[in-house]
């Protein structure tokens, strides 16, 4: 089992990191609305395939100037009545319009005073003992900046070769988008990719280091990275099964879990073999490290 010192990445954005928040949220969200799916008709002469703004307020029963307070954030009140007269006419999700309300009252309180929490870096002696006993499942322990503290030896039989642990940190989203491997590594690494910036920005709650870190990843991967922070997304998956192509054992199918642990910010994810091909595979990586 290892255990990786991780240090602190550069800060550069103050506490108040969701005050702008709500209204970036609403608008990533009208902007990915065509009029189609609302009911109105499609002028060909439209210059974004989205909602105007005008459009939105009237579904919505409120005037283009509160909409544009709430977008532009100079508005951070909005009721609750409000809110889910504009998670109807934009038709979101149950996970969209829950996050939207979310993002309201954290940003209210806010106003009182910032909410800011620190990373968590490292991992208390229990929970390595954990895995400890999940040995040989290729197990790790991850907090919300996606920074890996802690893994299994099965785990680092599994990745090394790979590269993901070449990082110091080592940190998945890194890996994932700044590191040609990856794209290797993940047979479906748009699916993957979706889903570790869902997971960044659902558990990015009031961290400055969160988008201090989503900062430093745009510049450095660009768009691929830059454009799905953007969206905001929702939806990662905590549980499924994942593709790996590993250089040493071909593709592997495995089936992964993901735990949330006692410290809000860490997340546990054991990795279990989905096929008796995969389960081969896991054994010859382990049997070769050993002897």
């Amino acid at each position: 089992m290892s255990v990786f010192p991780v240090v602190p990445p550069s800060a550069g954005i103050l506490g108040g990191v969701l005050t702008g928040e709500l209204g970036a949220f609403l608008r990533s969200r009208r902007e990915s609305v065509t009029p189609a799916q609302v009911g109105l008709p499609v002028n060909s002469g439209r210059r974004t395939p989205g909602l105007r703004r005008a459009e939105l307020a009237t579904l919505a029963g409120v005037s283009v100037e509160y909409l544009a307070r709430l977008e532009q954030g100079r508005d951070t009140r909005p009721s609750a009545k409000v809110l889910s007269a504009l998670a109807r006419a934009l038709r979101l999700s149950d996970e969209d319009a829950e996050h939207l309300h979310l993002l309201a009252a954290v940003t209210s309180g806010i106003e009182l005073g910032p909410r800011t929490r620190q990373a968590v870096r490292t991992v208390r002696p229990a929970v390595l003992a954990v895995l400890r006993q999940l040995e040989p499942a290729p197990s790790f322990v991850v907090n919300h900046l996606g920074d890996l503290l802690a893994w299994t030896e099965a785990y680092e039989h599994l990745v090394r070769s790979l590269g993901m642990l070449d990082r110091d940190p080592p940190n998945v989203l890194w890996f994932t988008f700044v590191d040609d491997r990856a794209r290797a590594a993940y047979p479906d690494w748009d699916t993957v990719a979706d889903e570790h910036v869902a997971d960044l920005y659902e558990l990015r709650w009031g961290d400055p280091a969160v988008d201090a870190f989503a900062q430093e990843l745009a510049r450095t991967a660009g768009p691929p990275f830059a454009e799905r922070w953007q969206r905001r997304p929702l939806g990662g998956r905590r549980a499924g099964v994942r593709e790996l192509s590993h250089p040493e054992v071909g593709t592997l199918r495995l089936t992964f879990e993901t735990l949330q642990l006692s410290d809000p910010e860490l997340r546990l994810v054991i990795l279990l073999p989905s096929d008796g091909e995969t389960r081969v595979g896991l054994d010859k990586l382990q049997t070769d490290r050993r002897s």
